[in-house]
C-alpha cells in the first residue's frame, strides 16, 4: 500500500508540473495536464503493452492448431497436453507471458486513477477546474456537459475492444464483451469526476493507436516468417 501511495504522490506532483508547463506555453488547463500525463504513462508502459498484446495475438494464432490437437487426442488428454506444450515450445509461445505485463501495469493505472479521482482537492483556483466547457472535478450528471465524455468513453472503449480483439468475430464471449464493455465504461464515466473520464478517453485513444501499430508490426513479422 505504501508503494501505491508513493506512486500517487509522484503522479500528483507530475500532474501539477505538467499543468505549470502547459501554462507556460499559454494552455493553463488541468485538462491538458491530464491528457499529457496519460500519454506519458502509456508511452512509458509501451514495452509491457507490446509484450502483452503480442503474446495474446500469438496465442490467438495458435488456437486453430490447439483445437486440431485436442480433436486428434480427445480420448488421450496426456498426449494432447504434451503435443500442445511442444507446439508452444516450437513457436516460442507462453500462455502466461501476457499476464505478467498486465499485472505490472495494474498498480500504475490504479495510482493514476487515484491521482485523477482526487485531483480536485488540490486545485487552488476554481477556474483551474475547467477545460473546454467541462468542470473536471464534477460528475457529468452534475453539469450541463451533455454526457459528451461518457459517450466518448463508450465509443472509444468499443473501438479499443474491436482493434484489440484476438479471437474470431463469431466467438460469443468476444461479441458479448464488444458490446457490454462500452456500456459499462460509459456508465462508469458518468459517475466519476470528468477529469477521470478525460483520462479514460485519452487512454483509450492512445491504446487504439498503439494496438493498430502493434497489429501492423505483428502482421509484417508473420508474413516474414511465412516466407
Amino acid at each position: 500500500m505504501n508503494i501505491i501511495n508513493s506512486m500517487v504522490e509522484l503522479m500528483t506532483e507530475l500532474l501539477k508540473w505538467l499543468y505549470y508547463a502547459s501554462s507556460a506555453i499559454g494552455l493553463p488547463y488541468y485538462g491538458v495536464a491530464i491528457i499529457l500525463l496519460t500519454i506519458i504513462v502509456k508511452m512509458i508502459l509501451y514495452p509491457l503493452t507490446w509484450k502483452q498484446m503480442s503474446s495474446m495475438r500469438r496465442m490467438s494464432d495458435l488456437q486453430p492448431k490447439i483445437k486440431e490437437i485436442q480433436k486428434k487426442f480427445k480420448d488421450q488428454p496426456d498426449k494432447a497436453n504434451a503435443a500442445v506444450m511442444e507446439m508452444y515450445k516450437k513457436h516460442n509461445a507462453n500462455p502466461m507471458s501476457g499476464c505478467l505485463p498486465l499485472l505490472v501495469q495494474l498498480p500504475i493505472f490504479w495510482a493514476l486513477y487515484k491521482t485523477l479521482y482526487d485531483f480536485g482537492t488540490y486545485i487552488t483556483d476554481p477556474n483551474q477546474a475547467y477545460f473546454l466547457w467541462f468542470n473536471l472535478t464534477l460528475k457529468s450528471s452534475l453539469q450541463n456537459d451533455f454526457f459528451i465524455l461518457p459517450i466518448l468513453a463508450a465509443a472509444t472503449t468499443y473501438l479499443q475492444t474491436k482493434v484489440s480483439s484476438t479471437m474470431s468475430s463469431t466467438d460469443p464471449t468476444q461479441k458479448t464483451m464488444l458490446y457490454i464493455m462500452p456500456i459499462v465504461f460509459g456508465y462508469f464515466s458518468s459517475t466519476v469526476p470528468a477529469g477521470l473520464s478525460l483520462y479514460w478517453v485519452t487512454m483509450n485513444i492512445v491504446t487504439i493507436l498503439q494496438q493498430l501499430y502493434i497489429n501492423k508490426k505483428l502482421a509484417k513479422e508473420k508474413a516474414a516468417d511465412a516466407v
